[in-house]
């Protein structure tokens, strides 16, 4: 499968944006989703997460309140919709498909295709 991350670009703080996963080759519909991000020399960090049937999801911390994952299986796309940003939510995003899990996991290792990643950048 291949995975199209977009959406991405440079918003002031306290803006939104609409990031896309887009899957090509394969379905989504039985596949967890994750995203990911990557500040500039930092390791890449969960950000969230959607279980294969959307029942169940998954933030990391940082994002509670101010992210939401959702997925719509007939676009065979997965969203992360990030509101509030803020500066230190400047990173490369990326989103990742793994198993049929129903609860979504957080370790980048357990995901087995990525897409190549959309920058989010942040003004203050």
């Amino acid at each position: 499968v291949q995975l199209q991350a977009s959406g991405g670009g440079l918003v002031q703080a306290g803006g939104s944006l609409r990031l896309s996963c887009a899957a090509s080759g394969r379905t989504l519909n039985d596949a967890a989703v994750g995203w990911f991000r990557q500040a500039p020399e930092k390791e890449r960090e969960f950000v969230a997460a959607i279980g294969w049937s959307g029942s169940m999801t998954s933030y990391a911390d940082s994002v509670k309140g101010r992210f939401a994952i959702s997925r719509d299986n007939t676009e065979n796309t997965v969203y992360l919709q990030i509101n509030s940003l803020k500066p230190e939510d400047t990173a490369v995003y990326y989103c990742a498909a793994g198993r049929p899990w129903l609860r979504p996991r957080t370790g980048p290792h357990e995901y087995d295709y990525w897409g190549q990643g959309t920058l989010v950048t942040v003004s203050s």
